[in-house]
């Protein structure tokens, strides 16, 4: 019996291919790329079978659904090679963070700057967080005016996405790069 489910979930997860394409008519394009127009799913299988080849589904959403006259162990190769490249371009811009203290020096400051400078060029979106240390508290308008600063120095790479706002003993300010 179970056997019999496992073989059955196989058979889902196959390709639509050849005699498992179970729509009446479809829209063929054969090997040359030349779309053929919508022909009866038999007339289509003997054109395949003709040229030694195989009847893919492409896309099953229209209507009538679309078929490639191809070498399928080819065409599986291609598309999961487009599938690869597709994911080495895909980036996922991560969070990363700037800490400092509203008393910070110019050149720490342009060192802190320049970081952010670094993580926004590498399309990542950087929380810049000032924080507070026992009366500091009392300074919030120092560590707003400090952020903004900031803000205003990288405006040419990045855009607020969150404006300074403060976070229990931190104040903290999220920037996103720029979109080009």
């Amino acid at each position: 019996m179970e056997k019999h489910k496992n073989f059955k979930k196989r058979q889902n997860d196959l390709p639509f291919i050849n005699d498992r394409i179970q729509f009446p008519e479809i829209r063929l394009i054969d090997s040359k790329g030349t779309q053929v127009g919508v022909v009866a799913i038999s007339e289509a299988l003997k054109e395949a079978q003709n040229s030694g080849l195989d009847l893919v589904l492409v896309s099953d959403k229209s209507i009538p659904p679309v078929c490639r006259i191809v070498d399928y162990g080819k065409y599986k190769f291609n598309q999961e090679k487009k599938a690869k490249e597709a994911k080495k371009k895909q980036h996922n811009a991560n969070l990363k963070e700037v800490k400092m203290r509203y008393k910070i020096e110019e050149h720490d400051y342009q060192v802190r700057i320049n970081q952010a400078l670094r993580f926004l060029q590498a399309s990542d979106k950087v929380k810049a967080t000032i924080t507070f240390r026992g009366r500091e508290i009392q300074h919030v308008n120092l560590a707003i005016e400090l952020l903004q600063k900031m803000a205003k120095d990288l405006e040419a790479v990045s855009e607020v996405q969150q404006s300074p706002s403060r976070d229990g003993k931190n104040m903290v300010m999220i920037l996103t790069p720029k979109k080009i």
